[in-house]
């Protein structure tokens, strides 16, 4: 028997929160800021997230935190 996994496109800001191990506050205000893009869809404006957008903005936040890195090396302090 085969099992066939279906990604949906859209994702709901709760699927998002648990991708992201946030609270779905945190998601909500990261959409309403524009920086993780939405959609509002329906006639009671339900936002979603597009599963590429989604990826997109991961990989940018990658790239944004190898860059704070780079500019705060981690200095180790030697005891005297």
């Amino acid at each position: 028997m085969t099992v066939v996994v279906v990604e949906h496109r859209f994702l709901q800001l709760s699927e998002v929160a648990e991708e992201l191990a946030v609270s779905d506050s945190q998601v909500y205000h990261m959409v309403r800021s524009g920086e993780l893009p939405a959609i509002k869809v329906g006639g009671r404006g339900q936002w979603r997230v597009e599963r590429a957008k989604l990826e997109e903005y991961i990989s940018r936040k990658y790239d944004e935190t190898a860059e704070w890195v780079r500019s705060n090396p981690l200095i180790d302090k030697e005891a005297p």
